[in-house]
């Protein structure tokens, strides 16, 4: 108990530091985070790569605590990272309800919203950003459906929708493209994935992008050791060196045991937001869409 006592008081004294830090560093840090490394950072703001490390250090100087690590090529937060990117979120998304003119406050919002998307999206992109949607918005409880299938939103299966391909108009869904994703080839780091199959989707999926380039590719080869219905058993699927596949960039590219397979993405899907007319004003539901049109913004 006394552990948790000094944790709790740690991290009150790390959140009172970063309430006095200035906006612009915090917004550095923000975009280090998302970024991955310095140069993805520079290029989202529109400076030089030394501005970048220069601020992320003025930020580090304040805190008194180094806020990243490098692992294989990539900048991780630390824990004392992790406390300076939920305050950074936070006043971001004050500042942005303040710019928009809104007279909404976002942070008072409260309530449960099902939202439903496709594992990989839900394991991979969503849940590592929630420290920071806590942050913003305490009193909202997300329910997570990760689930391959299309839900109704017509029968209240969930309140938000992401999905991969533009719905058909009409209905009671209101719709709207928030992002983009890159794909690319992978293999298991450290692996020769020439001699590797190619793992490609059940039949049921084989009209999607993805699956008819893996198709093409594996054309002529042996057949895959198997086939699978969804990204995220391809990527436990590569992990046992089963064989390769086409995964999302912004996945793939930050997991250490995963390796791309060429420099450049070699196709891209849009990612639409769904959601039931009758709650698109409700604060709750605001929140959430606009959380996750930040996150899908920031998207590499």
């Amino acid at each position: 108990m006394r552990g948790l006592q000094k944790n709790d008081e740690s991290r009150r004294k790390d959140l009172q530091k970063c309430s006095a830090m200035d906006w612009d560093d915090l917004h550095y840090v923000l975009t280090v985070a998302r970024a991955g490394t310095l140069v993805g950072a520079a290029r989202r703001l529109a400076v030089n790569q030394t501005t970048v490390a220069r601020r992320l250090a003025a930020a580090e100087a304040s805190l008194g605590a180094r806020l990243f690590e490098r692992v294989d090529g990539l900048l991780h937060p630390t824990k004392a990272g992790e406390v300076a990117i939920s305050r950074a979120a936070q006043v971001k998304a004050e500042i942005d309800a303040l710019e928009s003119g809104v007279g909404n406050d976002y942070s008072s919002a409260a309530g449960v919203v099902r939202l439903t998307a496709v594992p990989i999206l839900v394991n991979r992109l969503i849940i590592p950003a929630l420290p920071s949607f806590r942050a913003a918005y305490p009193r909202i409880q997300l329910e997570l459906i990760a689930e391959p299938r299309n839900l109704s939103l017509s029968r209240r299966e969930a309140d938000i929708a992401l999905r991969m391909s533009r719905p058909e108009r009409g209905g009671a869904a209101l719709t709207k493209r928030i992002g983009r994703l890159d794909y690319a080839a992978y293999g298991p780091r450290g692996c020769n994935a020439d001699r590797l199959p190619w793992i490609g989707y059940e039949e049921g999926l084989r009209h999607l992008p993805q699956a008819r380039w893996i198709a093409a590719a594996a054309e002529g080869r042996h057949p895959a050791p198997l086939s699978v219905n969804d990204a995220e058993a391809i990527v436990q699927a590569i992990y046992s060196g089963l064989g390769k596949s086409v995964l999302p960039c912004c996945v793939a590219d930050r997991d250490k045991r995963l390796e791309r397979l060429g420099p450049k993405a070699i196709l891209s899907r849009e990612v639409w937001l769904l959601t039931h007319r009758e709650l698109r004003h409700e604060g709750r539901i605001d929140a959430v869409i606009a959380w996750l049109q930040e996150l899908l913004a920031t998207v590499p």
